[in-house]
């Protein structure tokens, strides 16, 4: 099986380049949707999320309190790493499992939607990797968009550039 690695920072426009393959008939595994999964309500990922960072960090209904851990993680870099530790080995657990699922259905090619690569073993899977970039100019407005300050987005960019 071909496996097309799509990647770039946030705002870059990796989903778009993914749903121009899919419209192309290519499965996408896209690694925000399972990092959505793994921290909602009875996640994988909540027992070591409330671990780290307290009963704050898990919403009433029981999922991941995004709007906290992200005002909190993008803050603190320390804090940062260790949330991505816990989410992206869960998340790359969940990617594995589904890789070969659609290496067992006999799947000639796979598109695998994933925003940070190098560290966490994504290029070594993938036969070909693609790079989406966008100036801040043109991802700032478009984090704006999604209901992100200014501030937030910019932060953001630069954590993720770390």
């Amino acid at each position: 099986m071909f496996i097309i690695g799509v990647t770039g920072g946030i705002g870059c426009g990796k989903s778009t380049v993914a749903g121009f393959a899919s419209n192309a008939g290519l499965p996408v595994l896209d690694a925000d949707a399972i990092s959505r999964e793994v921290t909602a309500e009875d996640g994988v990922a909540l027992p070591e999320i409330r671990e780290a960072f307290g009963p704050r960090s898990i919403t009433p209904d029981g999922a991941m309190n995004r709007k906290w851990i992200a005002s909190m993680a993008f803050r603190d870099k320390p804090a940062l790493d260790r949330l991505s530790a816990i989410i992206h080995r869960h998340v790359l657990e969940q990617m594995g499992l589904r890789v070969e699922a659609y290496r067992e259905q006999g799947a000639k090619a796979l598109v695998l939607d994933v925003p940070i690569p190098v560290e966490h073993g994504f290029v070594d899977v993938c036969d070909q990797v693609w790079v989406v970039w966008a100036d801040d100019a043109v991802r700032i407005p478009r984090l704006v968009a999604r209901g992100m300050s200014e501030d937030d987005a910019k932060r953001r960019i630069a954590m993720q550039m770390t």
